[in-house]
């Protein structure tokens, strides 16, 4: 496998969706943030903190732009971790390389954020008592790393199990599903009060989700297409242990 063509497709589908998840982001995400962000700015200026209104709407408009920038960056990482998924699963897949990277990053969808979120559903950042942010976030990367290795194991036990493709399919997905609600009850919830109105924090959840998931597959479409069109597994033999 040519190793720059496959850094090509992996990087430039990363950017090419993480750039339409900033874009989206500012348009359908920031309004909740906007909102989230006055009702704790009033509540400090009810408090007694003085709040310079200039610094606070330059701050907001150097933040949003670098919404993009940052969704870039972070397409190229799940570009990058797509890339890798995708040379070793194409070969199980069947049909065509844009069908099997819409699957695989649904399966990285599924694993990394959808699973997750259903334990710790996104809030906006002001959500949340600041002293337990760390303790939170523990929480969130434990759970998230418990899902990922999980499914990488699996992927691996797949590949051993001599058995045909549907009941390989329900067997993983058995295990994977029991490990999973294992976690769900060991793991500690998020027990923040959500002191900010719930409709905020809905929307802010369902935006969240439609962005996410609407980024995952502009990755795998494209992903798929710039792979047909560099054909990087035909330029060297890539080699599996």
């Amino acid at each position: 496998m040519d190793s720059l063509s496959f850094l090509i497709v992996s990087l430039i589908s990363g950017a090419i969706a993480g750039t339409v998840l900033g874009l989206v982001n500012l348009v359908i995400v920031e309004p909740y943030l906007d909102r989230a962000i006055g009702i704790e700015v009033q509540h400090s200026i009810t408090a007694g903190e003085e709040i310079n209104p200039v610094e606070h709407a330059n701050y907001r408009f150097w933040q949003k732009g670098g919404e993009v920038v940052a969704g870039t960056i972070l397409g190229m990482a799940f570009g990058s971790l797509l890339g890798i998924v995708f040379v070793f699963g194409r070969r199980i897949i069947p049909g065509s390389n844009v069908k099997k990277a819409l699957v695989l990053s649904g399966i990285i969808w599924l694993v990394i954020f959808m699973i997750p979120a259903i334990k710790y559903p996104a809030n906006p950042p002001t959500v949340g008592d600041p002293d337990t942010i760390n303790y939170r976030q523990s929480l969130f990367i434990s759970f998230i790393l418990i899902s990922g290795f999980t499914a990488l194991g699996l992927s691996i036990i797949y590949n051993k199990i001599n058995l045909k493709p549907l009941f390989k399919l329900l067997a993983v997905s058995f295990i994977y599903a029991g490990i999973m609600v294992g976690a769900f009850i060991a793991i500690p919830p998020n027990t923040d009060e959500i002191t900010v109105p719930m409709d905020l924090v809905n929307g802010f959840r369902i935006m969240s989700m439609l962005t996410m998931t609407v980024f995952w597959i502009i990755l795998g479409i494209t992903f798929g297409l710039i792979w047909d069109k560099l054909k990087p597994h035909e330029t060297a033999q890539f080699k599996t242990v």
